[in-house]
């Protein structure tokens, strides 16, 4: 069953590898660590690929629905929403967040 996720990131550009994982701010956003320069649009597509490979879907299964030009986003996630919760949990180290 597919549901939705909205997921609330922090993204570092240029940053020395791809990672996702920790939090960051208030309120809690998970950081995502990419290669890709903030330019044209390249770290948001590194984003998406980072994401769907730590979250184990598809990249079309995210929607950047806020914050396409900043550091900040706000990203719908079609998924089973139990997974995705408990892989939320993991990457940020967090069990008491969600």
């Amino acid at each position: 069953m597919s549901e939705q996720f909205l997921l609330e990131i922090r993204v570092r550009p240029n940053s020395s590898r791809n990672k996702v994982g920790g939090i960051v701010g208030d309120p809690p956003r998970l950081v995502v660590a990419v290669q890709a320069p903030a330019v044209d649009g390249k770290a948001n597509e590194a984003v998406v690929k980072e994401l769907a490979k730590s979250f184990n879907l598809r990249p079309r299964d995210f929607t950047i629905v806020f914050g396409e030009l900043g550091r900040d986003k706000r990203i719908l996630v079609n998924g089973d929403i139990t997974e995705m919760q408990n892989r939320f949990n993991e990457l940020v180290g967090d069990p008491t967040l969600l």
